[in-house]
């Protein structure tokens, strides 16, 4: 199974848009120069990241030290970092046999591509069914869901990130809940993204369901850029089981999604 290594090919296919469906696949891939580091677990995570960056033409200082910087840091711009919630040993809330870590990873999936085909930078921080607490070998700690959480976080703290978005599967005792739900920081930018995500998500299942603040989410209380977690439907909920679970309702759920970070990105 390919835990670390799932999330930086991921970068590389950002990294390298023209190849992205090649690069997922490359065997023969550069080694980038380590990105100088205020911590040892930015320079770990330097270390582990392969990449080609292509070469340019130097004609000026100015132009040496963009040339220098690429090689430090594949990213020309902050991108979107979509977060798939759970994984691996972490299921996640579910329905019989139906786990939230799969569908997290469908619709996540389909985000990155939506995002990725309209020119938006976007990376995707798990592409399999792994738990990143797995690769969190920085934070000591005994609790595995406290590593995963922390994993998560510092990802947006080693790639220039402009924005984070959480998916995840909602649960209630009530069966008749249902609908997209998304929480956010008490930061005006967080509160702008998960209104304009929520607006899509309403059309999506047409109700009226309001933003919420995440005051107990470990993920929004420590990272530092707008982060909104959304809860893409209700997994107890026997109409949004279905749209959750098929195809063409997990893609639904991803274009409303990529709608409201779009029209996020085109207001600022």
């Amino acid at each position: 199974m390919v835990k670390a290594a799932g999330i930086w090919m991921l970068l590389l296919a950002l990294a390298c848009p023209d190849h992205m469906a090649a690069a997922f696949h490359s065997e023969h891939v550069q080694a980038v120069g380590q990105a100088a580091s205020h911590n040892n677990r930015t320079q770990a995570a330097a270390r582990s990241l392969h990449i080609e960056i292509p070469e340019s033409p130097v004609s000026s200082g100015r132009e040496n030290n963009q040339h220098h910087t690429r090689h430090l840091h594949p990213f020309a711009q902050d991108v979107v970092l979509i977060d798939a919630g759970h994984g691996g040993i972490d299921g996640g809330t579910s329905h019989g046999d139906i786990l939230e870590k799969d569908i997290n990873l469908e619709i996540s999936r389909r985000l990155f591509m939506l995002l990725r085909q309209q020119g938006y930078p976007a990376v995707l921080n798990r592409d399999g069914d792994y738990a990143l607490s797995d690769d969190n070998r920085w934070h000591r700690t005994s609790s595995r869901h406290r590593r995963d959480l922390s994993q998560r976080k510092q990802l947006s703290e080693e790639i220039p990130t402009k924005l984070v978005v959480s998916i995840h599967v909602n649960w209630g005792r009530n069966s008749s809940k249902r609908g997209g739900i998304v929480l956010h920081q008490s930061e005006g930018r967080s509160k702008a993204l998960a209104d304009a995500i929520q607006q899509q998500l309403n059309q999506v299942y047409r109700n009226r369901n309001q933003i919420m603040v995440g005051k107990p989410y470990y993920l929004l209380n420590t990272t530092d850029v707008p982060a909104v977690i959304v809860e893409t439907g209700f997994i107890s909920n026997s109409e949004d089981r279905q749209l959750l679970t098929s195809r063409n309702g997990q893609m639904k759920l991803a274009e409303a999604i990529a709608a409201g970070i779009v029209h996020y990105l085109t207001a600022l």
